[in-house]
């Protein structure tokens, strides 16, 4: 849990160190699955031990999961901007000069490219960002968010955006929807090995199971079932992780994290969903989108299951960075 008395760069430090966490748990649990498969589906044959040492299930799973989540990498930002209805923001046009001018101070503040700038047609305030890198980063915002805020406001939300450009969290995410992919593939292939008899008798009568052997094979036919749950769970560990980085981020690149806090108060206040953003791009906005009940709240069901950190929550530490405590 975020300490909302600690600075900015100690935010940062341990969202990172959370993410890393998170990661690992994530990565220990595809291995364990791919683990229990070569075992159990291609470990024992005619009492013999045939399996090799090299994690065949779990390279294979992993390799088509990436090739997946690859294509989604490289084609992945024209389809968000298409489905949203996201415009360019002409630079000439004088409605969006101050919006250009926010991401340019921002992206230098970043070092970074600066971004290209689109404008969805919704009432309600919100943003994202999305690219596969910061050479081909986009910034999102809605026109509700451009009517809501202020300039320091609007200032905060792209520091906000440039902060998950510059921490590379689309590339994390996508590595995240490779581990997912990677769980789903080694879950069908379990339970249609199993269904077909074609494991499970195998390993179950080979010699060296033992009492040890049942356990595991016990735990691991109960991954399974778990699985496409526990990795649910685990990506949006990561991706609240991510938002608080984000905001950390945002707050070093303004020096002004009063101004994000003030900012999320206002998309906070506004009652209706962003109607323009699908329910798959929700994860990458700076507020969700969908109006989801479960990220207003804190505690054990939200912590769990929620997109996005508390709100509220992300305001006291904003504040706190700001030593505004009250």
């Amino acid at each position: 849990m975020p300490d909302t008395h600690a600075n900015i760069f100690e935010q940062q430090a341990a969202n990172r160190r959370n993410t890393i966490l998170v990661m690992a748990v994530f990565v220990l649990f595809v291995g364990f699955l791919g683990f229990g498969f070569d075992v159990f589906l291609f470990g024992f044959s005619h009492g013999r031990r045939a399996f090799s040492g090299f994690p065949i299930a779990t390279f294979a799973a992993l390799l088509l999961g990436g090739v997946s989540a690859y294509r989604g990498l490289e084609n992945g930002a024209r389809s968000i901007l298409d489905s949203s209805g996201a415009l360019p923001a002409p630079a000439d046009d004088p409605r969006y000069t101050q919006l250009h001018n926010v991401v340019e101070e921002m992206a230098i503040a970043s070092g970074l490219p600066k971004p290209q700038v689109y404008v969805i047609p919704d009432p309600d305030p919100n943003a994202f960002a999305t690219g596969k890198d910061p050479d081909h980063a986009c910034i999102v915002v809605t026109q509700g968010l451009l009517d809501t805020l202020d300039r320091e406001e609007l200032q905060g939300v792209v520091a906000h955006e440039m902060g998950h450009v510059r921490n590379f969290d689309i590339r994390l995410m996508t590595v995240i929807a490779a581990l997912i992919g990677a769980v789903m593939l080694l879950v069908e292939f379990g339970s249609r090995s199993m269904r077909f008899g074609t494991g499970g008798r195998r390993g179950s009568s080979g010699r060296g199971g033992g009492g040890g052997g049942v356990i595991l094979l016990v735990f691991w036919v109960i991954g399974l079932i778990l699985a496409p749950f526990i990795s649910q769970l685990l990506a949006l560990a990561v991706s609240r992780q991510r938002e608080f980085l984000a905001d950390a981020s945002g707050a070093e690149l303004t020096r002004n994290p009063g101004a994000l806090a003030s900012a999320l108060q206002k998309i906070d206040a506004a009652v209706e969903p962003t109607r323009s953003i699908k329910r798959g791009t929700a994860h990458l906005c700076i507020a969700n989108p969908l109006g989801s009940s479960l990220d207003d709240r804190e505690g054990f069901f939200s912590d769990l299951f929620a997109t996005h950190p508390p709100i509220r929550k992300r305001i006291m530490i904003l504040k706190g960075m700001a030593y505004q405590h009250a």
